[in-house]
């Protein structure tokens, strides 16, 4: 009788164990990050205003759920962050303005990791959550790409980034955002748009707080299934 009971529980624990490995979801997402960066205050009108600029963004996560409506969400992302300068003159040729000028983009190729928590506002088939957490980030590279600009916009100008003691690989930041997920086949498909504060000083200068940190707005697509499907 006790083999019996015994054998019952552990077979009851396989089950509760694989219906909390079916709810874990592995999934990734892709879309555009709008970066740009906070501009120091005694620089004020003597540089040109950080601009967003466009690039893209992507990665893979894992969604584990710790009661029915929220959940972890660790992810490995990759984020290409930085911001952009323009500048120009406007000439007058015989009646006819012409703007001149050049787009100056400082690029970097971004490993981050953030540790999410996720929310979900409501139940049912379409569900509209918010996420929220911090996360870390490494610069693998980084480059200055230049456009001119005029009646055509010519070819970039590329030039590689060397980093040392004055430029940090490294950011600690924060993330949130809101999401909509809505079930699709085995999984859910979502749309997500998202908020990244860096903290670290982007610049390392002794004696003078150059204070350039990272920011973000992206908005993408994913896909998410359960594991144990």
């Amino acid at each position: 009788m006790k083999r019996i009971v015994l054998a019952g529980l552990i077979a009851l624990g396989l089950l509760g164990a694989q219906d909390t490995i079916a709810q874990v979801q592995v999934g990734i997402r892709g879309g555009a990050n709008w970066a740009f960066a906070s501009k120091p205050e005694f620089l004020g009108s003597f540089t040109p205003n950080f601009h967003p600029s466009p690039g893209p963004t992507g990665a893979i996560f894992l969604d584990f759920p710790i009661s029915e409506r929220v959940s972890i969400r660790p992810e490995i992302a990759y984020v290409q962050k930085g911001f952009m300068v323009k500048e120009g003159f406007d000439l007058n040729l015989g009646g006819f303005p012409l703007t001149v000028g050049a787009r100056i983009a400082y690029q970097t190729q971004t490993m981050e990791v953030p540790l999410l928590a996720k929310v979900n506002l409501t139940d049912g088939p379409v569900q509209p959550y918010f996420i929220a957490g911090p996360a870390v980030s490494y610069t693998l590279d980084g480059r200055v790409r230049t456009r001119g600009t005029a009646l055509i916009t010519t070819q970039p100008i590329d030039v590689d980034v060397n980093y040392g003691s004055m430029l940090n690989r490294w950011d600690v930041g924060a993330v949130g955002g809101l999401g909509l997920a809505m079930d699709a086949g085995a999984g859910k498909f979502f749309i997500e748009g998202r908020y990244t504060h860096g903290f670290t000083r982007q610049v390392q200068v002794p004696v003078v707080n150059v204070n350039v940190r990272n920011r973000g707005v992206a908005v993408s697509v994913g896909y998410s299934i359960p594991i144990g499907y």
